[in-house]
């Protein structure tokens, strides 16, 4: 799994020109599920993104996580970020998880955070989106369990 976290002031996905979604201070996590991807990536997704200290304090340092700012998810699914470039210059998308099985996985993600206390929006699985945000920061975090240390947890 393959994720790209962007600390927010707000943030607002479109399908057809109507609002799906929208949040204020929180994550907007983009988000590609890879085949192979188990119960270890959803958590290790779910877990990092309540739990990374990536918002500020009065001193102005990181310390603070979405959970300690009470913030909010915004998670879109976003197969291309599967995409391998190594050969050729047309991306492939063979190691993308099924979209189905996809949606499903992402769907667990979304049952812990809401299990969590924190509030996500998402979304139209597989539609063409408008998504439109405040980078807040900015920051920009990229998440991949499988580029991460041996001790990730």
């Amino acid at each position: 799994m393959r994720a790209v976290l962007q600390r927010v002031s707000q943030a607002e996905v479109k399908v057809n020109g109507i609002v799906k979604g929208k949040i204020n201070k929180g994550i907007l996590v983009l988000a590609a599920v890879e085949k192979e991807d188990s119960e270890k990536e959803i958590d290790f997704l779910v877990r990092k993104t309540a739990e990374l200290r990536i918002f500020e304090d009065g001193n102005g340092k990181m310390n603070f996580s979405l959970l300690d700012i009470g913030g909010e998810i915004m998670l879109i699914s976003q197969f291309t970020l599967a995409a391998r470039v190594k050969k050729g210059r047309r991306p492939s998308f063979d190691k993308a998880e099924d979209p189905e099985k996809a949606k499903e996985i992402l769907g667990k993600a979304v049952e812990k955070w809401k299990k969590m206390g924190i509030k996500v929006e998402q979304g139209i699985f597989g539609a063409r989106m408008e998504i439109s945000l405040l980078n807040y920061g900015p920051v920009t975090i990229i998440l991949d369990r499988k580029y991460g240390g041996k001790n990730d947890r």
